[in-house]
């Protein structure tokens, strides 16, 4: 480690602790988003999730504490020391327990200290902060400005940033696609399957907006059936009649598989946060193309769902035995599934069909015997695989490239703020990579 890069504590490294109002204002239909502890993933904020309060309150909030460019927000609860950088040009309020870290440049670079506050080294002043004891491990506003870390000079600050940024933009990048290329997706299933637009459109005398071959699948006409207006042709069924439900998978005990806990399952977008290798003990099994949705309370109301595409050939995962498993059958294609459990339609039955005591309901499979699909003929079923599949590959190509990208960034960070990496060896690994 460099001689120059002496010990400091953020305090003298001019690093402001700004606390904020602790209560909890009142939800609001639109607004502002306000930030709570899950809106925080990967050194990021996902404003998409959030609950909404009032302009009224928001202005209250933000008085004392409002997010910049550059600054970093830090959990002191639950999951003390886990810290995100503030979206730039974003409006919205922090939440109770988070609050933000400021550098006034002097001797801390700005976009640098979301890199110092990663590291090896803080970690390891967070746990000597840490108060275990609690309820909740917590940290105290008052300990962190006591925080000491080794802090490099400014030009290698800066440029520090530049190469692990640079990493970080890649991968907010093929998030942002990721999200666009499922959020079509989804949007073509609603409108062919859920609202029935091209029928709806032939019968008002409308250009259904599709080539002809592919328009001249649908009916121009709507009947009357036991879920109100479906295209006429179509069938109503159980769910289980056409998309498999927990189908059985084979994997023997203490066999090594992928594992995928609760914990990794995304709430938004299909691809799960990360797995690992784990023995076979007991928990659903899944394979390529499957769907998971998460059966149990609050990870089903919070949206845990993932589209399965991360395994090898031929592989068999397992996870949770709180996962209902979906796997449609043919003609209709695996995106399908996945596409319907992400549906308003579709969530809010099965949250209303959860059983058990306070706090620990749970779906049963069973139940989605009761769930009524519109069902289409094989070609419009064909014809909405061959347009969604390109979109859901080139979406898990962006994710796998992300996660070849974090990994990179993450093995750089550590090397790079203790000075263990050279300069211009890790500007090579950056440019290679990104």
């Amino acid at each position: 480690m460099p001689d120059e890069w002496q010990p400091m504590s953020l305090r003298e490294a001019n690093v402001t602790l700004i606390d904020c109002d602790h209560r909890t204002p009142p939800a609001a239909e639109d607004g502002y988003p306000y930030v709570a502890i899950p809106q925080m993933r990967g050194g990021r904020i996902e404003l998409a999730g959030a609950r909404r309060i009032s302009r009224e309150h928001y202005l209250e909030w933000t008085r004392k504490a409002k997010p910049s460019a550059n600054d970093v927000i830090l959990s002191r609860r639950c999951n003390p020391g886990e810290t995100a950088i503030a979206p730039a040009g974003a409006e919205f309020a922090l939440g109770q327990n988070l609050v933000l870290l400021r550098a006034d440049g002097t001797k801390v670079y700005p976009p640098f200290l979301r890199w110092l506050v990663r590291g090896p080294d803080w970690w390891e002043q967070i746990g000597k902060f840490n108060n275990v004891g609690a309820v909740f491990d917590s940290l105290k506003c008052a300990d962190v400005p006591n925080v000491e870390l080794r802090i490099p000079p400014l030009p290698e600050q800066r440029t520090i940033a530049h190469i692990l940024g640079t990493l970080d933009d890649k991968i907010e990048l093929n998030r942002r696609l990721s999200e666009t290329l499922e959020a079509m997706a989804r949007a073509l299933f609603k409108s062919w399957f859920v609202d029935f637009d091209p029928v709806r459109a032939k019968a008002e005398g409308r250009d259904p907006g599709l080539p002809k071959p592919l328009a001249d699948l649908f009916p121009a006409r709507l009947v009357d059936s036991e879920l109100g207006e479906i295209p006429e042709g179509w069938e109503v069924a159980p769910l289980p009649e056409v998309v498999e439900v927990n189908p059985t998978r084979q994997l023997r005990r203490g066999v090594e598989a992928p594992y995928l806990d609760m914990a990794n399952m995304p709430t938004h977008g299909h691809a799960a946060d990360e797995v690992v290798d784990r023995e076979f003990g007991s928990g659903m099994r899944f394979i390529n193309g499957d769907t998971l949705v998460a059966r149990i309370t609050p990870c089903l109301e919070n949206g845990k769902t993932a589209f399965v595409d991360f395994l090898q050939d031929g592989q068999v995962g397992w996870g949770s035995t709180e996962y209902i498993v979906l796997r449609p059958k043919p003609p209709l294609p695996e995106d399908y599934a996945y596409c319907l459990a992400r549906s308003p339609d579709f969530r809010e039955f099965a949250i209303q069909s959860m059983t058990g005591t306070s706090g620990r309901q749970r779906v049963p499979a069973e139940s989605l015997a009761q769930f009524r699909v519109a069902v289409p003929p094989r070609l419009i079923a064909e014809a909405f695989g061959r347009a969604v599949k390109p979109r859901f590959a080139r979406a898990g190509a962006a994710v796998r490239e992300s996660r070849t990208l974090a990994a990179l960034r993450d093995t750089l960070l550590p090397k790079l703020i203790s000075g263990e990496l050279r300069i211009k060896d890790a500007e090579r690994f950056a440019a290679k990579a990104a």
